[in-house]
């Protein structure tokens, strides 16, 4: 069952490369670039008719600006440049396109950058049928090669076949194979690394068969201080808990809110969990009622880069607290009828979360 999300394509390091429609039609003009008029234009523009003058030209539609980008790279295959076909299936990868994609990328498989493409193409069954395993050969040809072409691929390539070897998914499920090719990706913590490799360590070592809470803590820093939104979340949960290091409140709202403003919402629900305990119930019932409203839990997570398990969990929890606000009164007025529906909802979206909140109703504690 596949639980994690592919790793993006990588920019080479010393690049800065923008998404390819706007780079291409900054490379064949669709965006003039605007001249300065001198002072002594301006001044003559100034003393003539203003009837006389001419309105500037409507800025190019987007369909308009991908026919000029797919027309312009056509030219440059047709002229022989190795890396045109790879920009053009780089094209339709981004317009969602990806038949026309997936040709251009075969075509092109001598550039690494096509080959790891459609090797997540395979995985995931993006616009095409799935064929994980064909998908899996591709990454280990990138992790193989000693070509200088495929360096800033590597690190993204390894996280993938981690995540094969976790999911048994084109190969047999192994967790060891899948900590040895995240080691490998996370570099001890490189940022130029896979940052989603590190986030994954610091999940896989907080799973019960696997189980090393400092492991776990220490990769969830790593990956925090890397700009990986998942595991600031993890690590106010972890400094809240006293999980694997001191147990430091501070530093867990710190992380929690700032994971929660960023979009994460497995930190939302463990605010909302925290204004409860504090008795802030007005301030745990508004951000519950933001969260529980959340419905589409999978395209929330796209949206967030986060796993969809976890964005989940993190609107169950605000919405059993919603509820028990309802059914108390607690900084809203009391309905229980409502109560009763988001407690429902609860369940629907993790019927362990909802369960391990019910004892706690039952014991007292919230």
């Amino acid at each position: 069952m596949k639980k994690l999300n592919s790793e993006p394509l990588p920019c080479k390091v010393d690049s800065n490369i923008a998404p390819i429609l706007h780079t291409v039609s900054q490379v064949c003009g669709c965006f003039p670039e605007k001249k300065q008029d001198t002072p002594e234009q301006q001044q003559d523009a100034e003393g003539k008719d203003s009837k006389l003058l001419v309105l500037p030209a409507a800025e190019p539609t987007h369909d308009d600006l991908v026919k000029r980008a797919e027309q312009f790279l056509k030219e440059r295959i047709q002229q022989g440049d190795q890396q045109a076909p790879f920009l053009l299936g780089q094209l339709y990868f981004e317009e969602g396109w990806y038949e026309d994609a997936l040709l251009q990328f075969e075509k092109s498989k001598n550039d690494f950058q096509a080959l790891y493409q459609a090797g997540v193409m395979y995985y995931d069954g993006l616009g095409i049928a799935e064929n994980p395993a064909k998908g899996v050969e591709y990454m280990k040809t990138i992790v193989n090669s000693e070509s200088p072409r495929a360096t800033h691929l590597r690190y993204a390539a390894a996280y993938n076949l981690g995540r094969a070897y976790f999911e048994g998914y084109g190969v047999t499920h192994s967790d060891k194979e899948a900590e040895r090719w995240w080691i490998i990706a996370a570099d001890d913590g490189n940022p130029r690394a896979s940052v989603k490799a590190q986030c994954a360590l610091g999940m896989f070592y907080s799973r019960p068969t696997t189980k090393n809470l400092k492991k776990a803590f220490f990769w969830h820093s790593e990956a925090c201080g890397n700009g990986n939104l998942e595991s600031q979340a993890a690590l106010g949960v972890m400094y809240l808990h006293g999980q694997g290091t001191k147990k430091d409140i501070t530093s867990a709202i710190e992380c929690l809110k700032e994971a929660a403003e960023r979009g994460n919402v497995y930190a939302q629900g463990y605010l909302v969990k925290f204004y409860y305990s504090r008795k802030m119930y007005r301030k745990a019932a508004e951000l519950a009622k933001l969260v529980a409203d959340f419905d589409n839990i999978e395209m929330l997570a796209r949206m967030t880069d986060c796993i969809p398990l976890y964005t989940a969990k993190g609107v169950a929890i605000a919405t059993f607290y919603l509820a028990r606000c309802l059914q108390r009164g607690l900084g809203v007025r009391e309905d229980r009828i409502a109560a009763r529906k988001y407690y429902s909802k609860a369940y629907r979206l993790d019927a362990d979360v909802a369960a391990d909140l019910h004892y706690e109703v039952i014991y007292g504690t919230i």
